[in-house]
């Protein structure tokens, strides 16, 4: 059945309440640290596939930033420091650092807008602990690909992966597909702020046959 508005808003209501949607503005130009050239392959891979999935587009270069959506693997958080110049594109990485210690993270998502509110930018740091040394290189790759083609809430996905096994290989649910579809719809707005964004789209899923 498809996916009823309610569980579409809950995608994009923050813990504090407030309904926040975004989606990328420009053409999405990755780079990817730490890992070798098999592993970049296959994340290229899946980001070029969720950008086609949305209808969005890919660039060699961005004429800002050179590559607006880093990501960074490490080992241990505090290797993130000893990254040239990456405190300058995250101003706040020696505190964000002492953070992601403290909670044992192994995973944090920073995004960066333009004016109108549509994603300009995105930076992806993993530590490689031993739960996510254990996910296939191709699941983690579309799974990071998912949760930064879009703005999602900070809860969207603790109860439910935005990914299935079929068949032992990980694929997106077709559900998450018609909304990360639906949200790119040219007439769509880049930003919102407002629940009934949820029902305009709601409005545009793809029945199923």
């Amino acid at each position: 059945m498809n996916i009823e508005h309610q569980n579409i808003e809950n995608l994009f209501t923050r813990a504090d309440g407030a309904y926040v949607f975004s989606r990328w503005g420009r053409p999405i130009v990755p780079v990817v640290f730490g890992v070798d050239d098999a592993s970049l392959a296959v994340f290229k891979g899946a980001i070029e596939a969720v950008v086609t999935l949305a209808s969005h587009q890919m660039a060699e270069t961005d004429p800002e930033l050179g590559a607006n959506l880093m990501i960074f693997f490490c080992r241990e958080w505090d290797e993130l420091p000893q990254v040239p110049h990456l405190d300058q594109l995250v101003p706040d990485l020696a505190p964000l650092v002492q953070k992601l210690k403290q909670a044992d993270a192994n995973q944090y998502r920073i995004f960066r807008f333009d004016e109108a509110g549509a994603i300009r930018a995105a930076f992806v740091f993993l530590r490689m602990d031993e739960h996510m040394a254990a996910v296939a290189a191709d699941t983690l790759a579309l799974g990071q690909a998912v949760q930064t083609i879009l703005l999602w809430s900070d809860r969207a996905f603790t109860d439910q992966s935005p990914l299935a096994l079929v068949a032992d290989k990980a694929v997106l649910r077709p559900e998450i597909a018609d909304v990360i579809r639906a949200a790119y719809d040219p007439v769509m707005p880049y930003a919102a702020q407002d629940a009934s964004h949820a029902l305009r789209l709601a409005a545009r899923l793809r029945p199923l046959s």
